[in-house]
């Protein structure tokens, strides 16, 4: 396990403004996502994990080992610390062959030992065909796979990934995905990684960890987090839900349930614990959890809104419908059949699905 609490402030500058990196947590073994945007300080508590950053405050304990700790100034350098740390831009040496790459990483060892280690994971990540090229010579997967073969060999007791699938086209990703994995359950160690991609937290996520302008906002499972949006801003930074704000019109906590008023609409809804009648709430809701009909002229019913259809747009595996008033509704398309060309629809909200921030 991992501890991490570190704060680092950065003054305000010519054309940037002050920034403070204050986050705590723990990581056991399995994969802990930092996600985040751009500038979250993501990228920034790797490297003061790492060593690479030393931070004016905090604490960072490996199992037994203590990494930093500002009131006795211990800071141990990037090489005694024990973490594996694979680059966004890969850092496999330009000069050296892949093979040398990995022999470089486990140069500490035997001779002997050091030729079966990188042999072991050049197996093991399916790269013996290509050890003998440059870096220069292979694909963007294999050059990541090389890179973490190359962090693993070291013997880490920590993996550090930061943002390890940007730029892979998407059987690369999944390939990628599939490395990760094995590592997690062939090594044991926690792994630490990065991204702004959400699909990449569900893929491999255990625990995940919001950040947004230097601190971690909400944590928890990525399903957990996905339910449950701490706050309005997780919700839009997220950028899954629906979001609309409604008056709370009737509370029942005998049977359940509330009545909310959205525009001139009144909505059923589960009970709101913690609100009272006359509140303005942010209720939630997945896209594809809504659904929607063509309106052909009747009045909406029970949770239904009426909307002016915007766009239709494809998706993978669903059809995704974009309405006036900013809401959605998303659905496999067989679900909109008969509705190509229409304009005006009825939205329509199971009760169960409408939550309260």
């Amino acid at each position: 396990m991992i501890a991490v609490r570190v704060k680092k402030h950065y003054a305000a500058a010519r054309g940037s403004a002050a920034f403070t990196l204050e986050v705590e947590f723990t990581a056991e073994s399995g994969v802990t996502i930092l996600f985040g945007p751009s500038g979250a300080g993501k990228t920034l508590t790797l490297d003061a994990i790492a060593g690479f950053l030393k931070p004016d405050d905090g604490r960072i304990l490996l199992e037994d080992k203590l990494l930093y700790d500002g009131p006795s100034q211990v800071s141990l350098p990037p090489q005694a610390r024990q973490c594996g740390y694979v680059f966004q831009n890969y850092a496999l040496f330009p000069h050296m062959s892949l093979r040398a790459n990995l022999a470089f990483a486990a140069e500490r060892l035997p001779r002997l030992e050091r030729h079966r280690k990188v042999q072991e994971m050049l197996a093991r990540f399916r790269l013996e065909e290509v050890a003998a090229r440059m870096p220069g010579e292979l694909s963007g997967g294999q050059r990541q796979r090389g890179s973490v073969a190359r962090a693993l060999l070291a013997a880490p007791r920590l993996l550090l990934l930061d943002e390890p699938a940007r730029g892979l086209d998407a059987p690369l990703r999944a390939e990628l995905y599939e490395v990760i994995r094995e590592v997690r359950d062939g090594f044991q160690i926690p792994t630490i990684l990065v991204t702004h991609d959400l699909d990449e937290c569900f893929a491999l996520g255990d625990q995940m960890h919001i950040l947004r302008g230097g601190r971690i906002v909400q944590s928890g499972t990525p399903e957990a987090v996905l339910e449950r949006p701490a706050t309005l801003e997780v919700a839009r930074l997220l950028g899954l839900y629906d979001l609309f704000e409604a008056e709370v019109r009737a509370l029942d906590p005998g049977t359940n349930t509330s009545k909310i008023r959205f525009g001139e609409y009144e909505l059923s809804a589960p009970y709101l614990p913690g609100k009272f009648k006359g509140d303005r709430v942010w209720i939630y809701v997945l896209p594809e959890r809504v659904g929607a009909v063509p309106r052909e002229g009747r009045r909406p019913g029970p949770n239904q809104i009426p909307a002016t259809l915007e766009r239709m747009i494809e998706r993978p595996h669903a059809l995704r419908l974009e309405f006036s008033n900013g809401l959605r509704a998303e659905a496999p398309r067989d679900a909109f059949a008969g509705g190509a060309g229409t304009r005006e629809w009825l939205i329509e909200y199971p009760a169960a699905e409408l939550r309260a921030l």
